[in-house]
């Protein structure tokens, strides 16, 4: 092996390491800055003290973490009643939890569609759809697929590919039991069309009964964005040679491969640096004037968006090439575990595509060309809904999802329930 693939190579390997002793050699700053700040809480606004406690309270806070944060939802409104909610883990496999989400409804309510929320498995956890869910919860029972930490997953339990999260996705169906309906949200609506098709093909029980895929890359040819450019410019090999690192000891996942969720923070971020470089500014000037109403909203945004979540090395580079380089779904060359994907097998499930006007990575086009791949789908059981100005978070989270998305996947949903 030439001298300098190898030094780059070892470089490559010690990726993981540097950023972690980077890490702990900032942690006992962070922590004292945690520690000063409330000390400083109650300065007079726009005070030299105001200033060292926004400095030190920026300074604490705007970290990257790589624990799932809460998702913060204790209860929710149905029909007008507050409803308590509680997290309960129905199914835990080595990469994720099937988590539910229980209301606590009075005795003898009707029953509620059960729905499965299919969370992308992109660098951030399962919480970034908390919106989503907190909205479906006012007419479902809800279920999530709240992917584990892959630098918290030891070696033993193997490798998690994308034919494993489609087929996690048909055994979460099936541990909800027969009726369920599956949205869902971006990247996993691949997978998510891949699993609809195989138990549709063997006629299972747990088939779901409808299918919404929200913002998802079907086929990434179609109006390709800079997302799908950076992806196709390098051939697969240098994504694995420059973005794949080891976990380091002492986390339980030591030695796996994984595509760190600080490179994916890193690639987020550079996309709109100069975006987050001004909330940074906003964030420091409103804790100097004592907006904390202002702060706060800045803040909690960035909790949720500096929690990071590493992903399977081999489920990041198969999805960059299978869905990302060589389209393999809309050109019919999808195979999981062997098995040739047939979207045109899917014949009794609604479905549902939902595009923004303004997504910037999935863009428009992209989605519904899943229902061209469903020929077998009867009219009344297809429909897309293209959703004016809002960008891709805004497709599911946001007042436009509340006010004028949702009811179209609620709907659809309730439909397909009824012709059952």
């Amino acid at each position: 092996m030439p001298r300098a693939l190898a030094r780059k190579l070892q470089c490559l390997r010690m990726l993981y390491q540097m950023y972690q002793a980077q890490s702990d050699l900032a942690s006992p700053a962070r922590m004292a800055a945690g520690f000063m700040g409330p000390a400083l809480a109650g300065a007079s606004p726009r005070s030299p003290l105001a200033h060292a406690a926004a400095t030190l309270e920026v300074m604490s806070r705007l970290r990257i973490t790589h624990r799932r944060p809460d998702y913060g939802i204790a209860d929710v409104c149905v029909d007008g009643e507050t409803v308590s909610v509680v997290q309960e883990a129905a199914l835990v496999a080595p990469f994720g939890t099937l988590l539910h989400f229980r209301r606590l409804m009075p005795a003898g309510s009707p029953a509620q569609p059960r729905v499965l929320l299919a969370a992308p498995l992109s660098g951030h956890f399962a919480t970034l759809l908390r919106d989503t869910v907190r909205t479906l919860l006012r007419d479902h029972d809800v279920y999530v697929t709240d992917w584990h930490n892959a630098r918290d997953v030891p070696l033993g339990s193997g490798r998690f590919g994308l034919d494993d999260y489609a087929l996690q996705i048909v055994a979460f169906l099936r541990a909800m039991g027969p009726g369920a309906h599956l949205v869902a949200v971006c990247q996993p609506c691949v997978a998510a069309l891949a699993a609809t098709a195989l138990m549709a093909e063997d006629d299972d029980p747990a088939t779901p009964r409808s299918l919404t895929l929200m913002a998802g890359p079907v086929d990434c040819r179609v109006n390709p964005t800079q997302v799908n450019t950076l992806a196709t410019e390098r051939p697969i090999g240098w994504f694995e040679r420059n973005l794949i690192s080891h976990v380091p000891w002492p986390h339980r996942g030591a030695g796996r491969r994984v595509y760190p969720g600080f490179v994916q923070l890193s690639a987020f971020m550079s996309m709109n640096l100069e975006r987050h470089q001004a909330q940074f500014r906003h964030l420091y000037q409103h804790l100097v004037d004592g907006e904390t109403e202002q702060a706060q909203a800045i803040l909690t945004f960035y909790d949720e968006y500096l929690a990071v979540n590493d992903l399977p090395a081999e489920f990041y580079l198969e999805t960059v090439h299978r869905v990302f380089q060589t389209y393999d779904l809309p050109r019919g060359a999808l195979t999981v575990a062997g098995r040739a994907v047939r979207p045109e097998a899917i014949r009794r499930t609604a479905l549902l595509t939902v595009e923004g006007e303004r997504d910037d990575i999935c863009a428009v086009g992209q989605t519904v060309a899943a229902q061209d791949l469903c020929p077998n789908i009867r009219p009344y059981l297809k429909s897309h809904h293209l959703q004016a100005g809002v960008g891709h978070y805004g497709v599911f989270s946001g007042s436009k999802w509340n006010t004028q998305i949702y009811p179209r996947v609620r709907e659809t949903i309730r439909m397909a329930a009824e012709l059952h």
